[in-house]
């Protein structure tokens, strides 16, 4: 593309492309699209953006192509790549320009100039550096300004590399300018300073956007060019001292900026810390003294705004239970540096600056605000959210005040427990309605009490202040106690879990009956506790509570909440749940359709309903029209909502398999996801549930994706497939193998090799068992196509794997599988076939072993009887803690009855078998045949066959 010629030719396709006229946009998108991999066209480009005079959005526009163009043909193995020349001539324009008037285009060509850089720099284009080290000094403001901009992109991106050889070639570079970067950094703070002072609020905005960006600057340099970083950080920390203190007489112009500035800072300290944490420790007292005497004492008045404050409480919290700085328990195995940290650390944290902290933690940044207390008054729900982590919680200043009480709690616990425990003690008895400040000072500590109750295990005798002060405070009706009514029950939320008696427990229901009454409370969520004797007599008005709550409630969040405390209970009370659901069953559908756009909502839905089916159990039947579209939405891929609702959609399917419901198998496609284990799950209960439909609807596709799968998958992977293959085998023994055919040849393949691995050895016997014993003709099928993949005679190949068989049974754990393989190996007799003959002695071992796993003996009697047989009219006796068999257990039940395992002794079929062997051989010939075998062994068989 020449560049003389083109360049009209491109600036009218990027005008065209601005437009809003779709009939001049399209066919201009798709002409630049098709210049992308000319010659020339990125030249064409750059002269288009550095022109100042042409329209701000074709400028714009012609950046971003430019940008994009690097990411796609700048690197030398790529299609369509650019010639070296042009890239050549275009880095040397792309660093001859640095008065772009524009921030915003400004910005795009500094990154753009970082992505070449990320290439290039500093093999291909060694001037980069120097030209941007040289820019930033000159006097053009706006030059200054945008050399400082790029530099920042190009050391934020070099930073960013993570190969050995390109963070060697980062801190090459950092440690030839870092001591400039400083000098820099230093040299816009004075000036800014300076103006400031003189009053010259525009000029001083203007150092202090050049002071940000000379930090961000320094922030890469300092946490990533160095293995161990230099001294200078000493001067920052003195620096920002100057900045916050620059607060004062700055006006809103400047305001903003110098926030980002200091909060910048604190970033940068909090890096270091992370990444440096032994050079840090020179900083740690500096660090200390800077955030503690800015947050806990009075030098911070008037010059602390809130994201501030939270840096500040990071940094002491990082320093505090920094694990780097941890002696070990034996002091003398400490590193030097360790202990000169705790050194440190001791000599600051003071009984008197640590009963400050705690002070100041609890009664100034525990107190709820008046914004807080409005929000309370004029939005209940939404104050709840706030309080429970909404969006903006985890950056918001009461979760991370609460973090710092918590970790120097437990660091300094033995300090810190009288000084709260007087706390509490000045606040015993109820408190004055009319002194606000006191019901705010109580929640507080109440709070403090309650994130502290571990470690205040021993020094708190909860359940008397349960009795002689909390009840009593719960009972307090008033309308500004219900600050105080919150946060007790909160309160005991937390301490439930750790010392409360059990006996005390009905006491609660009660009052929580009481309090779910009370529109602004939100019950505490103490369920890990869970007590369901003691919880029954009042399930059916607090269910109800809780239901009446969840129609209530308006927000998202308010609802997914209330959701969570109903699965917990209908969890831990199981099948007691159903005389109480029906309005909550009715219910469901209408909120499922009213939560369409919040798919996390959704989530809680389906969480629910997964308890609600295993607790109704067969008379979950009735929810099969609303369950159906539910799990079919939530398990279809080709729909968006599946990325949230999938898990649980699944685990929902699971639980409830329909009678002659099945559904188009959405999830096939995610055989290969974290979810693979509950689809095998699925595959199963639709196995138990119509064993002859399912497989037959079902089983190619079935097949089709374990093929798939077993391509690239684990052994613990490959398990679980057989797994679904075994079972299949085992309720449809003539169907199943047809099926899974695909699948058999590589698990025979893998026991004549001798599979290393034991459980998947186990597995393979256990699947060609089942075809053995319960389909001889299929079987007899495939070992004739494996005699001929192997070029051998099928008898050679039977007898290579009853001897592997015999030696690897020891891989075979489970008492069910061992008995499968002696019955499966005993199908082969009466046999006058020499090879199985010649294996007879390893049959009849594997057989007594498994007489051993299977047969007790009656005290009585002295007979033997096998174990495993099962009796359909037996019902299992329950004990208190065991749960009803689910329909799934049931219909496995069924199953197994026709299951020649538990339906065949083991004992009757080796003497059967013997007795046939004998007929087929005669005497002499069956006797000559036993001799092959051990006499122990045949001593031990002649026991448990004794009888017959």
């Amino acid at each position: 593309m020449d560049l003389q010629s083109a360049g009209s030719v491109v600036l009218q396709a990027l005008t065209q492309a601005t437009s809003q006229n779709t009939a001049e946009l399209k066919p201009a998108e798709e002409q630049l699209r098709q210049w992308e991999t000319q010659p020339g066209f990125y030249s064409v480009l750059l002269s288009i953006f550095n022109n100042h005079l042409l329209d701000v959005n074709v400028r714009w526009l012609a950046v971003l192509y430019f940008k994009n163009g690097i990411d796609r043909y700048w690197r030398r193995v790529a299609p369509h790549a650019l010639s070296e020349e042009e890239k050549s001539s275009l880095r040397s324009g792309l660093i001859t320009n640095f008065n772009e008037p524009v921030n915003q285009i400004a910005t795009q060509i500094a990154v753009l100039i970082a992505k070449v850089a990320r290439l290039d720099c500093p093999r291909q284009w060694p001037e980069l550096i120097p030209v941007l080290l040289e820019k930033v000094k000159v006097q053009d403001v706006l030059q200054q300004h945008r050399a400082l901009l790029t530099f920042y992109h190009v050391t934020k991106t070099l930073a960013s590399k993570r190969l050995a050889a390109d963070r060697r070639l980062f801190q090459d570079l950092a440690s030839s300018i870092y001591s400039f970067a400083c000098s820099l950094w230093t040299h816009h703070t004075d000036t800014f300073l300076l103006q400031i002072h003189c009053g010259d609020q525009q000029e001083a905005l203007s150092s202090l956007e050049r002071t940000l960006l000379s930090l961000k600057v320094l922030r890469k340099l300092t946490v990533h060019g160095f293995v161990e970083p230099q001294e200078n950080m000493e001067v920052m920390v003195s620096e920002s001292h100057l900045l916050i203190s620059g607060q004062v007489g700055v006006g809103s112009l400047c305001r903003e900026k110098l926030e980002k500035t200091i909060i910048l800072f604190t970033k940068v300290l909090l890096d270091f810390l992370e990444y440096h944490p032994f050079p840090f420790i020179p900083l740690i007292q500096r660090c200390l003294e800077f955030s503690v005497s800015f947050v806990f004492t009075a030098a911070g008045d008037g010059l602390l705004f809130e994201r501030f404050i939270v840096q500040c409480m990071n940094l002491i919290k990082s320093i505090v239970k920094n694990e780097a700085y941890r002696p070990d328990k034996n002091i003398e195995d400490s590193k030097p540096e360790v202990l000169e940290a705790h050194k440190i650390k001791t000599a600051f944290f003071t009984h008197p600056t640590l009963t400050e902290i705690a002070k100041r933690l609890v009664s100034k940044y525990f107190l709820l605000t008046e914004e807080e207390l409005v929000m309370w008054e004029e939005d209940p729900e939404g104050f709840a959210v706030e309080e429970t982590g909404g969006d903006s919680w985890k950056y918001s200043l009461r979760p991370c005040t609460e973090v710092l009480f918590l970790d120097i709690f437990h660091s300094y616990s033995q300090t810190l427990t009288p000084v709260l425990l007087e706390m509490m003690q000045n606040l015993q008895g109820p408190s004055n309605v009319d002194d606000m400040l006191q019901l705010l000072m109580k929640d507080a500590v109440y709070n403090a009490v309650g994130l502290a109750a571990y470690e205040l295990f021993d020094s708190v005798d909860f359940d008397q202040w349960f009795n002689n002060q909390l009840l009593g405070e719960l009972q307090v009706t008033h309308n500004r106690y219900k600050l105080i009514r919150r946060r007790v029950i909160w309160l005991i939320g937390q301490w439930i879990a750790v010392k409360f008696k059990p006996e005390l427990r009905p006491l609660l229901y009660e009052v929580i009956l009481t309090l779910l009454q009370d529109p602004d409370l939100v019950v505490s969520k103490s369920h890990n506790t869970f007590r369901t004797e003691q919880f029954l007599p009042y399930l059916e008005c607090i269910f109800g509570l809780l239901f009446q709550l969840l129609q209530q409630v308006n927000e998202c969040d308010s609802k997914m909440q209330v959701l969570h405390v109903i699965s917990c209970v209908i969890e831990r009370v199981s099948i007691q749940i159903r005389p109480y659901v029906g309005c909550l069953v009715q219910y469901l559908p209408l909120l499922w359709k009213q939560s369409e756009d919040h798919n996390m909502l959704r989530c809680a839905i389906l969480t629910t309903l997964i308890h609600l089916v295993q607790g109704l159990g067969a008379e979950s039947r009735n929810l099969y029209p609303f369950l159906l579209p539910v799990i079919q939405l939530s398990t279809d891929v080709s729909q968006p909502p599946h990325v949230y609702l999938l898990e649980d959609g699944l685990e929902l399917c699971s639980a409830h398999s329909p009678q002659n419901h099945f559904y188009s198998f959405f999830f096939f496609a995610e055989l290969s996801s974290e979810n693979v284990r509950t689809c095998f799950q699925i595959v199963n209960a639709y196995t138990y549930l119509s064993a002859t439909e399912f497989l037959q609807n079902y089983g190619e596709g079935l097949c089709r994706s374990f093929c798939e799968l077993l391509k690239d998958i684990t052994n613990e992977g490959q398990v679980q497939v057989l797994k679904v293959v075994e079972i299949a085998l085992k309720v449809r023994p003539l169907l199943a193998p047809h099926l899974f055919q695909p699948i058999l040849p590589s698990v025979f393949r893998g026991i004549i090799d001798g599979e290393r691995y034991p459980v998947v050895m186990s597995v393979y016997l256990g699947v060609i068992g089942r075809v053995l014993l319960q389909n001889s003709s299929f079987f007899t099928a495939l070992l004739s196509q494996m005699a001929l993949e192997f070029n051998q005679e099928m008898d050679q190949l039977l007898g290579n794997m009853i001897e592997m068989w015999v030696d690897r049974m020891d891989n075979i754990t489970q008492p069910e599988r061992r008995k499968l393989s002696s019955l499966a190996l005993l199908s082969l007799l009466p046999s006058d076939n020499s090879v199985i003959q010649d294996k007879f002695c390893g049959i009849i071992n594997i057989c007594v072993e498994a007489l051993h796993d299977v047969m007790t003996e009656d005290p009585d009697t002295g007979t033997f009887k096998d174990c495993m047989l099962m009796n359909g009219l037996e019902e299992p006796k329950l004990s208190d803690d065991e749960e009803p068999p689910t329909e799934q257990d049931k219909r496995r039940k069924l199953l197994a009855l026709e299951d020649p395992v538990h339906t065949v002794s083991l004992q009757q079929c080796v003497y059967e078998k013997l007795k046939a062997q004998q007929l087929l051989m005669g005497e002499s010939g069956f006797q000559a045949l036993m001799e092959t075998v051990d006499t122990e062994i045949v001593r031990q068989l002649q026991e448990f066959l004794h009888g017959f």
